[in-house]
């Protein structure tokens, strides 16, 4: 079936992003080893994935933030820049996004966070010279396991959890605005304490979130309740074009770039649209799909689904295009024209549902 897609080299064609090691026989490094590489190094980059979502800003911030108290000299980098709706995080105004017609920059280690690919980490692979360790930090279970230290949780429901241990466990500095950008990341990441993946750890470090001076109701209102006009538009737009399918078990929706353009969308903004739709009652499966342009100017289809059976993997679908993320999130970016990747896409799953229902 996908065979007419070409995946993963395009994001970046000819450069050779995508090509660093990967080794799915890596057993974690130990949280020991990688504070050892963090005190023994003095340059860091600090980057995660395009189209970050709160756990990777949280991240990037949090682990930014405790190797400046470290006196380390640190850039943060992420190829969106700082979204606008997280500008609230303490240290926001440090994630940049590295103009391609710098001189390419050297570092003692590069620390990648929440991103399960090497090429995920876009454009600021293009302003890398050299760099001296590759430290790989994330709880997808998609993971390449790429780098040179390795630690990878399936089981933790965001990378900021695992930040957390780190930190904790080898006495490395801890500030509250670390703090902030922690709750952030693992209030985002399980759903605001919804999700199946949240776990009573998850709550005992909140706890101590909580006691390291977070303020709940002051991070959760500047993240959940803050939402710029445009995205009401969105939703409307969103809903108009909603499709429900297998008895109302699956709905889908697109946004063509027609769309974002009329209403000015920014990005990020799109974010979180697909819970919508996972929301309604008698949904077991929710798509969303956003019509891109790639840097090679082809077609391609920004693929998020969204699944409330335990038993239905969403991963397992994305993976059939490239992509993956976890059972119950997860995502792909899929070169083609929009109306024939919504097909492909609910049409797998719709296969999928059917299997589960005959067994």
């Amino acid at each position: 079936m996908l065979s007419s897609y070409r995946l993963a080299a395009w994001l970046f064609p000819g450069d050779g992003v995508g090509c660093h090691t990967v080794s799915a026989l890596k057993t974690n490094t130990p949280f020991s080893e990688i504070a050892d590489a963090l005190h023994a190094r003095r340059s860091f980059v600090v980057m995660s994935h395009h189209r970050p979502d709160g756990d990777a800003y949280g991240c990037q911030l949090a682990m930014g933030l405790c190797l400046r108290e470290l006196d380390k000299d640190v850039t943060i980098w992420n190829e969106d820049g700082m979204m606008e709706k997280f500008r609230f995080l303490p240290g926001a105004d440090s994630v940049v996004a590295p103009a391609l017609t710098d001189p390419k920059r050297d570092f003692d280690a590069l620390l990648a966070l929440d991103c399960s690919t090497f090429a995920r980490l876009g454009k600021p692979l293009r302003s890398l010279g050299g760099v001296g360790l590759t430290v790989n930090l994330d709880h997808h279970i998609s993971n390449e396991r790429y780098g040179d230290l390795v630690h990878i949780d399936a089981l933790a429901p965001a990378t900021g959890q695992l930040l957390y241990e780190l930190f904790v466990s080898q006495q490395l500095p801890f500030t509250k605005a670390m703090a902030d950008n922690l709750f952030v990341a693992i209030s985002t990441d399980t759903g605001s304490f919804q999700y199946s993946n949240t776990t009573a750890r998850t709550f005992e470090i909140t706890a101590d979130l909580i006691r390291r001076g977070v303020n709940v109701a002051a991070l959760s209102q500047a993240c959940y309740e803050r939402q710029p006009l445009r995205r009401a538009w969105l939703l409307r737009d969103v809903f108009n074009d909603m499709v429900l399918t297998d008895d109302n078990r699956i709905a889908s929706a697109a946004l063509t770039i027609a769309q974002s353009a009329a209403l000015g969308l920014q990005a990020g903004d799109t974010e979180g649209v697909i819970d919508h739709l996972r929301a309604i009652d008698t949904v077991e499966v929710a798509g969303f799909f956003e019509e891109m342009i790639t840097g090679a100017g082809e077609p391609a289809v920004r693929v998020s689904l969204r699944s409330k059976r335990e038993d239905f993997d969403v991963s397992a679908i994305c993976a059939q295009f490239g992509g993956g993320g976890h059972r119950l999130a997860a995502g792909a970016r899929v070169l083609g024209l929009l109306p024939d990747i919504r097909h492909q896409v609910t049409q797998a799953i719709h296969d999928s549902l059917a299997l589960l229902r005959r067994s």
